[in-house]
């Protein structure tokens, strides 16, 4: 019988795909390397600032196109690559680059607030503020804003007949009452704002109605089927603001009011005298002992909400007076001295005895 020789398979056309095929992803991450890496040189030898605008809530895409279009990057891809290896965080600011900065040094010098050109500043406007606060925070800090043409702007009401066309919260036929400390106050809105060192007083003010504008716009659905005019609900939401800042408890005084409003009680809010005082308030001792007080804001002498805003109410409140807390509650009392808790009661009696149990003063309370 004749034997056979079997041929043995050859593996060397196998051996030579997978060493071409080595090579040639070798090669391609070796270009993708180089590419990347010489992406992420100076787009040129210029050392002349180039200034960039980064306005505050701006993307990634959107600053990476700027970089490109005013020659500062090579790469717009390669860049975007970078910044999210290395977790880049952008801050509003205007920004003087030059052409010779690689990426990794435009990156770390526009990640550092500090180093933004001071054409603008940065202010905070901490809620519950009074509108007359705001001027006087404005003008220290803005040298362009005068505190007066402020406060005048706000009170003017051929001034906040032009901005109702485009503010629709804004109802002129209630702002129009001469008894407004401040006309405007409650509409504008406490936030931190990057303002111009060039900003006018009509610019910063659109800016905080704009803000105002915005939670308006998230909630307006609700803020319709409230049942309360627009001003009648920041009303209620600045008494709320002033009553207390800890949002968790904003729901519940919310809902004693309303349970006050709805069977013809008055709101007997010491904050309301706070203002009624106005250039006359010092301390929360002052409220207390000045409820007859003859002013619409004091809700000692006047029935219901008072007349206007009473300060610039945050987001918190504003939700609060939308959403009172359905129970029986009439009065509450702020434990100012100790752990800063409010305590709820349904009678009188038991607002007391809230009071001498804990020992507190009656600072915010009904």
């Amino acid at each position: 019988m004749t034997k056979r020789r079997v041929r043995k398979k050859s593996h060397k056309g196998l051996w030579i795909t997978l060493i071409v095929l080595v090579l040639v992803l070798a090669g391609l991450a070796g270009g993708t390397y180089f590419w990347y890496t010489s992406s992420l040189k100076p787009a040129g030898d210029s050392d002349q600032a180039i200034g960039i605008e980064i306005n505050q809530g701006e993307d990634l895409n959107t600053l990476l196109q700027q970089l490109k279009e005013k020659g500062l990057i090579k790469s717009e891809e390669a860049a975007k690559i970078y910044a999210r290896l290395n977790h880049f965080e952008m801050y509003a600011g205007t920004f003087e680059l030059t052409p010779s900065m690689s990426v990794p040094q435009i990156f770390e010098y526009i990640s550092v607030p500090a180093n933004a050109v001071s054409d603008y500043v940065t202010v905070m406007i901490p809620e519950g503020t009074w509108a007359k606060d705001i001027a006087q925070k404005l003008a220290d800090e803005v040298p362009n804003l005068n505190k007066d043409e402020l406060m005048r702007l706000w009170n003017d009401n051929a001034y906040i007949e032009q901005l109702a066309q485009s503010y629709p919260f804004l109802d002129p036929s209630r702002l129009e009452n001469d008894q407004y400390f401040v006309k405007l106050e409650g509409y504008l809105f406490p936030d931190t704002y990057y303002i111009g060192l060039d900003a006018t007083e009509d610019q910063v003010t659109r800016m905080m109605l704009d803000r105002f504008n915005e939670i308006y716009a998230a909630h307006q659905a609700e803020i319709d089927g409230c049942g309360r005019s627009i001003q009648d609900l920041i009303t209620l939401a600045s008494v709320i603001q002033f009553e207390s800042g800890d949002p968790s408890e904003m729901n519940d005084i919310s809902g004693v009011f309303v349970n006050r409003l709805n069977q013809g009680m008055p709101l007997e809010s010491s904050v309301t005298v706070c203002y009624a005082l106005y250039d006359d308030f010092n301390s929360g001792e002052d409220c207390e002992t000045n409820t007859q007080i003859d002013s619409p804001y004091n809700t000692y002498q006047h029935a219901g909400l008072p007349i206007g805003p009473i300060l610039n109410p945050g987001e918190d409140a504003i939700l609060a007076a939308l959403r009172p807390t359905g129970h029986d509650y009439l009065f509450f009392v702020s434990d100012v001295y100790g752990d800063g808790k409010t305590y709820f009661a349904r009678t009188y009696d038991e607002h007391l005895a809230n009071i001498d149990r804990f020992n507190l003063q009656i600072s915010d309370s009904q």
